[in-house]
């Protein structure tokens, strides 16, 4: 049983791009899906540095882009779909919830949203990793953050204020390692309440289908049938914390036997590799990874 998933923010690096561009029929879709979000998705990633593409408003249509480039790459047909935080608007698509072009439409909305919500405050995100799982949710509450991440295999991803943050630095929970993430905010907490109301007004215009496959939600991990439930869930997912922990614990149920990493993969496989032991994995980050994705499938 195949799983494909798709990675959040802060998956990109600059260039990732790069080889995926002499596949045939790849970079005209990019420059279609570019005219769709108003910005030029090959120039970013491809030539833009690290600190453009951090950008949320750019980062999250440039993930979802490169998701469903690569899954069109590879042609695979899934049993299972989802995506971590923005990567489930790559998911919503490939399970026929959402066209591409009306996915791509909605992050962009949800991406200059959260990116002006991110403005008001300044906040932030840091990995947790390791330590007593009680623990280090008793510190992250103790110090007024939000668990905006719980993604299994021993890591959770706090959110809030960098004083906060700043704060639980210098107490952190015995035996877990701190590391500060690359992104322009808190997302999945309360900090990003202005952009949910924003991201409902957007989604208001999309007629959702029901999936045509089985669709995992981050909220709780569970599958959904219909397709205006998962649109919902993609609106409130944008101030609510990520499952991914019980994402994987579904998979688990289910009897997933693979998992494809859509580009640019590296993130989830490795959070499989400790939470989801057996299950053979391949990340897409080049197209040289294409045939071994293509040898898991068979």
């Amino acid at each position: 049983m195949l799983v494909l998933v798709a990675p959040g923010q802060g998956a990109q690096t600059p260039g990732f791009l790069t080889p995926w561009l002499e596949l045939p029929g790849l970079a005209e879709r990019l420059g279609s899906w570019s005219e769709v979000v108003g910005l030029d998705l090959i120039a970013y990633g491809t030539t833009a540095g690290a600190d453009e593409i951090r950008d949320t408003a750019v980062a999250q249509p440039l993930l979802v882009a490169a998701a469903l480039a690569s899954a069109e790459a590879l042609g695979a047909a899934p049993d299972v779909v989802a995506g971590h935080s923005v990567g489930e608007f790559a998911a919503a698509a490939l399970a026929g919830v959402l066209t591409a072009e009306q996915a791509l439409t909605l992050v962009r909305e949800r991406a200059q949203a959260m990116a002006k919500a991110a403005s008001v405050t300044e906040t932030g995100m840091t990995a947790v990793l390791g330590g007593d799982e009680a623990e280090v949710l008793a510190a992250i509450d103790r110090h007024g953050l939000t668990p905006a991440n719980i993604n299994g295999a021993g890591q959770i991803v706090a959110g809030g204020t960098l004083e906060q943050l700043a704060a639980f630095k210098d107490d952190a929970p015995a035996r877990a390692r701190l590391i500060p993430l690359s992104v322009a905010g808190a997302f999945h907490t309360r900090h990003m309440a202005p952009a949910v109301e924003a991201l409902r007004e957007a989604a208001a215009s999309v007629t959702p289908a029901d999936p045509r496959v089985t669709l995992l939600s981050n909220s709780d991990g569970q599958a959904v049938a219909g397709g205006a439930a998962f649109v919902e869930r993609l609106v409130s997912q944008v101030s609510s914390p990520v499952r991914w922990d019980s994402c994987m614990e579904t998979m688990a149920g289910l009897g997933v036997t693979g998992m494809i990493e859509l580009l640019p993969g590296g993130t989830l496989t490795g959070l499989a590799r400790r939470g989801l032991r057996g299950v053979q994995t391949v990340a897409l980050k080049t197209p040289d990874d294409l045939d071994a994705a293509r040898e898991l499938i068979k």
